[in-house]
């Protein structure tokens, strides 16, 4: 009855035109970026792009794909990814399911890692110890220090605690010992929630270029984030191996444009995948009975 009312009507039809705008307001600047890059030089200089490619020419992708320094940044960036958030999750998950039990000193540990979101050691002792461990210029550099996300284990925390304990004593009972419960258990069950997690480190590690640029010491070894910061901050083009004969034909804004918009694609290519799992994994757990 009450989703009959005029009221309520209004309501959604509202909810579904802000929606609408909000959801334009973040597309709008992708679809203008690609729209540049595939411009010509002359419509991308004069700011004659808007949604709708000028001159359309795919050059500033070529020339981007051709570039050995954007290629090997792209490496790296992937290696860092995928590695990264293999590591952070099985950190989180054991680490989560530890502490998901009931055990004498629970409450400590709990507070010891709640303690260290609250306060850290800072940039310049986090700098030190990796320089320390001599890291640097290494991929464990931009790995190790952010391994650990306390936010990301106690929402897994939580998420394993909403679980039945049935279902666990029942695996007991047969046999199951910690490792087997939360691997035929827990784990299967969490799937929504992991995927969740799992999304918000790659784009994490993706997006993250700070750490690549007072880790790294050598251009070569700069992860993508890092390598299209230096290039978009500082305007040097001399990285993006371009010629000033192919300057005539492409210009710094369609060669930037492109780098961009390969950057982000597979976040973009990943993310619809694991969209579905999203709003299960960001609710469960979050209400105890």
């Amino acid at each position: 009855m009450y989703r009959n009312t005029m009221t309520y009507r209004w309501f959604t039809a509202f909810n579904a035109m802000l929606l609408a705008v909000i959801a334009l307001l973040c597309i709008l600047p992708l679809v203008h970026v690609a729209a540049v890059s595939f411009s010509s030089n002359s419509a991308a200089t004069a700011n004659q792009v808007f949604f709708w490619p000028v001159g359309f020419t795919a050059e500033a992708y070529l020339r981007t794909l051709s570039n050995p320094l954007f290629l090997r940044s792209l490496v790296v960036s992937t290696e860092r990814t995928i590695a990264g958030a293999l590591l952070s999750m099985a950190l989180t998950v054991t680490a989560a399911y530890v502490l998901s039990r009931s055990f004498h000193g629970r409450g400590f540990y709990s507070w010891f890692f709640v303690f260290t979101m609250l306060f850290n050691g800072g940039l310049i002792p986090t700098y030190l110890v990796v320089t320390r461990l001599q890291l640097t210029n290494t991929l464990w550099a931009l790995i190790l220090p952010s391994a650990v996300s306390v936010f990301n284990t106690i929402l897994m925390m939580q998420f394993f605690r909403a679980i039945p304990k049935e279902l666990e004593e029942a695996a007991y009972m047969d046999g199951a010992g910690h490792m087997r419960s939360l691997t035929a258990i827990y784990l299967p069950l969490s799937l929504p929630s992991l995927a969740t997690l799992s999304l918000f480190t790659m784009v994490w590690h993706w997006n993250s270029w700070f750490d690549g640029l007072i880790y790294m010491n050598n251009y070569r070894q700069y992860p993508l984030a890092t390598f299209l910061q230096t290039i978009i901050q500082s305007g040097d083009m001399r990285n993006t191996n371009i010629n000033p004969d192919q300057l005539k034909i492409l210009s710094e804004r369609t060669v930037r444009s492109s780098q961009i918009l390969i950057g982000a694609l597979p976040i973009l290519i990943v993310y619809p995948f694991l969209q579905k799992f999203f709003v299960q994994g960001l609710t469960m757990g979050a209400v105890k009975e």
